[in-house]
C-alpha cells in the first residue's frame, strides 16, 4: 500500500525506531525527508543520514542517536499540519515547542526552515511538525 502522507510517515519510522532502541532506520526518501533529516542533523537529534537507491526506488539510511543509558535524544515527535487539516502560521504566530527546548519545522516559500529561522526572517508557512 502506497502512503500519502511521506512526512507521517517518516516521523512515525523515526519515533518507532527511537522508542525500539534501534540504531538506524530506513525509509523512503523524497527531497521532503531528506532536507527533514538535514534538520534533524542539524538540530543534534540524530547522528547523521544517507541517501541511497535500490533499482529505481530512492531510499534515506538514518543512524539514530542515543545519550547516557541509552536515553534516545528524540523524546517526541509529532506531525502537526496533516493532509486533512493543513495548519498554516503567520511569522509572529509560530508556537515555541516545550518553551524553546524543542523545534518547530515550517514550511516556507524559501523552503523548509526551523521555527527560529522562521521567526528570524518574518516568515510564515505550513507548521509541518514539533521534536523535542
Amino acid at each position: 500500500m502506497t502512503s500519502t502522507d511521506f512526512i507521517g510517515d517518516f516521523l512515525t519510522r523515526v519515533r518507532n525506531a527511537s522508542r525500539a532502541g534501534k540504531d538506524r532506520l530506513t525509509a523512503p526518501a523524497s527531497r521532503l525527508t531528506s532536507r527533514l533529516a538535514e534538520i534533524l542533523k542539524e538540530e543534534g537529534f540524530i547522528e547523521g543520514f544517507k541517501c541511497f537507491s535500490e533499482g529505481n526506488k530512492q531510499f534515506i539510511r538514518i543512524q539514530l542517536k542515543y545519550l547516557r543509558g541509552r536515553q534516545p535524544a528524540i523524546q517526541g515527535i509529532e506531525r502537526v499540519s496533516k493532509p486533512g487539516c493543513r495548519i498554516y502560521v503567520g511569522a509572529g504566530e509560530i508556537p515555541r515547542v516545550l518553551g524553546g527546548l524543542g523545534v518547530g519545522v515550517v514550511s516556507t516559500s524559501k523552503g523548509i526552515v526551523v521555527d527560529r529561522e522562521a521567526r528570524k526572517t518574518r516568515m510564515g508557512g505550513e507548521f509541518l511538525c514539533k521534536v523535542w
